[in-house]
Formats: structure tokens, sequence, C-alpha cells
């Protein structure tokens, strides 16, 4: 185990989708809980991640249940199994006054995280917003369900967003080892990783399967 990683009492696979874009990802405005539906280009890379993982037998597929990741999921699955369960411990990371704002907007009125990269969130929490540590544990609670409905050998779906992408490296990694992989997450990209007792491994990460989407 590496530090701070969750423990796991099954062996399966988890592969992880972050949901495809909205407008909102086009001007990179912060989403947060903030329910905003796929564009047209997010609904076309929904219908390509479907045809990529078509070939995957999904036992379980997991959504939160903001909009954007629920229609994503929706796609991908389309007539087939299984039913498709939402959960919104798996909802991005609340960012309180800062939904709907640039990077460069935040940046303007908190001058001091004008060193720091928007897509780390462990290095701020946001007015009336959610810290990266509430964030990470409500996404080892969602993990922790996953792993004890699991059975072994089987593959499991999960369809959520950046920041919960981020917390799940915490939570299946441990800090050192997620913030050393330093790894921006796009829209409609997979995750894939194997659980086991004795730890995770990534199998992908942040795979684009969608770069001829328009």
């Amino acid at each position: 185990m590496t530090d701070g990683a969750a423990p796991f009492s099954k062996t399966f696979e988890l592969v992880v989708v972050r949901h495809g874009q909205t407008q909102w990802n086009r001007a990179l405005r912060f989403q947060g809980h903030t329910d905003v539906s796929l564009d047209e280009t997010g609904r076309s890379q929904a219908l390509a991640l479907g045809a990529y993982l078509s070939t995957f037998t999904f036992a379980r597929a997991v959504s939160s249940d903001l909009s954007r990741a629920r229609e994503t999921a929706e796609l991908i699955l389309g007539d087939r199994g299984p039913r498709l369960e939402l959960d919104p411990r798996w909802r991005e990371m609340q960012f309180g006054t800062w939904e709907g704002l640039t990077w460069s907007e935040i940046v303007a009125q908190n001058p001091e995280l004008a060193h720091r990269p928007a897509n780390t969130p462990r290095f701020y929490t946001p007015p009336n917003g959610e810290s990266f540590d509430a964030l990470c544990e409500r996404v080892r609670g969602a993990v922790g369900a996953l792993d004890a409905g699991a059975r072994d050998g089987t593959v499991a779906l999960v369809v959520t967003h950046a920041g919960a992408l981020h917390a799940l490296l915490r939570v299946l990694l441990g800090e050192s080892e997620a913030a050393a992989l330093s790894v921006r997450f796009l829209p409609a990209t997979i995750t894939r990783f194997g659980i086991a007792p004795d730890g995770a491994r990534i199998i992908e990460l942040n795979r684009s399967v969608t770069e001829s989407v328009a």
C-alpha cells in the first residue's frame, strides 16, 4: 500500500470516464455543482466513448447525478446493461462562489493563487465551497461502496468529473504518487484501474478516444 491509499477486499477493474464537453468547459469556467448540460460536441464525444467501450462488459455502472455526467453515462451504455446508478458522491468538487468563473477571474479576486495551476485543487478551498480533503473523503466512500458490491474479476464503470478524478487518484494511489502524476483530466477521457486487495494500479490514464470529434 502507498501512503493514504484505500484498502480493498475484491479484485476488479474500474473504468472511470470524465463527462463530455459542456459550453462551460469550452469557456474554461468552473462548473462544480452547477448543473450544466452537455453541448453537441459533448454528446458526440459520449457516443464515441460508447463505441470504444462497447467491447467491455460492465457488471455495474455508476454516475454522478449531475446531468453532464449522467447523460454521458446514458450515451455510453445505450440500450445495454447494467442499470445506471446515480451517486452524488461522484459529483464534482463544490467550488462555491467560484462557480461560473474562469481561473483568470478567480486569480483576479485571489492574487495569492497566481502561481498555482487551475488543476491542482489540493492547494485551495473556494469560499463557500469544499476542501479537497472533503472531496477525497466522499470519493473514498463511493469507492468503498463499489468494492463492497463488486464480484472478483468484473468491470465497473464510473462517470464523473475532473476534481473527483484527482481525488480518486489520491484515494487509490496515495497522496505522493497521485501528485507526481501531474495530470490534467480532459473531457471525455478514460482512466482505468486494476483494483486488488494489495492495492490499485493504473492501466490507462486520461486516454482520449474522441480526437476526431469537432
